[in-house]
């Protein structure tokens, strides 16, 4: 692309992106690694520790318009964040060394089937929600699973560079009986320090550029707070199917590039 037009280009991506993520919970970043892949050419690495600059300021920033919309669970969110830290560092060593033809078709498989999940839940039962003492009762139990989903999380933000909050959303919806966006908020809270530490290791292995990431991620900054005022409009269903359906897009992009 033009130099001329890579900043201008990059706002407005990262513009799309950014509602994008703010909508669905995730940052945004699986929009772009395919994206940064096909327009850019860059390889899967480059484009996974590019797409990082973007997502860690536009998570920060969906976290706020998340919890100024319902309250947070910090303490839970800590419990899976303290686990994922040192797996993030893992997952992102293990992707560094994988040949970048087979990281971008693990990654379409892994996309593929979250998105399978996401059709099922959309399409099945709605699930009851538990009232405030089961959560009180069950709370410290529930701590030590949010540690395990960190640990996954963590692994899975690593290795594709995005991605936990992916993983982690169906095991709060579904085992966890939260409602969607306060799973999206819940799971990007917990990989906010992944994320930190996720950037710093494709960055000092010279996979992340700043002259595409920063403008991706000014861009998407301006977008997050609309994506987030619709996901809480959305009926839940819908928003899970939306959900699916942008992940099989995804999916679909990454096996463009062949």
């Amino acid at each position: 692309m033009d130099g001329l037009w890579l900043i201008p280009a990059c706002l407005a991506a990262g513009g799309l992106i950014g509602f994008s993520g703010g909508v669905l919970g995730i940052g945004g970043g699986l929009f772009a690694i395919p994206l940064l892949g096909l327009v850019l050419g860059y390889e899967q690495q480059a484009a996974q520790g590019t797409a990082l600059i973007m997502v860690l300021p536009a998570i920060l920033l969906t976290l706020r318009k998340y919890h100024q919309h319902a309250p947070i669970d910090w303490r839970s969110a800590a419990a899976g964040a303290c686990s994922s830290i040192l797996c993030t560092w893992i997952g992102a060593r293990i992707a560094l060394g994988l040949d970048p033809w087979l990281l971008r078709r693990i990654y379409a498989g892994f996309v593929f089937l979250i998105a399978l999940f996401y059709f099922r839940e959309s399409l099945g039962r709605r699930a009851r929600p538990r009232p405030a003492a089961f959560y009180r009762e069950v709370g410290q139990v529930r701590k030590r699973w949010y540690f395990c989903v960190g640990v996954f999380a963590g692994l899975t933000g690593g290795i594709f560079g995005v991605g936990g909050a992916v993983l982690a959303v169906p095991f709060l919806t579904a085992f966890f009986h939260l409602r969607q966006t306060s799973a999206q908020a819940v799971a990007l809270a917990m990989i906010v320090p992944g994320t930190c530490v996720a950037l710093a290791t494709y960055a000092w292995h010279g996979q992340a550029h700043g002259l595409v990431g920063i403008p991706l991620a000014a861009g998407s900054l301006l977008c997050v707070p609309y994506g987030v005022r619709l996901a809480y409009a959305l009926p839940e269903a819908r928003l899970k199917l939306i959900f699916a359906c942008m992940l099989l897009v995804i999916m679909g992009l990454l096996l463009m590039r062949g």
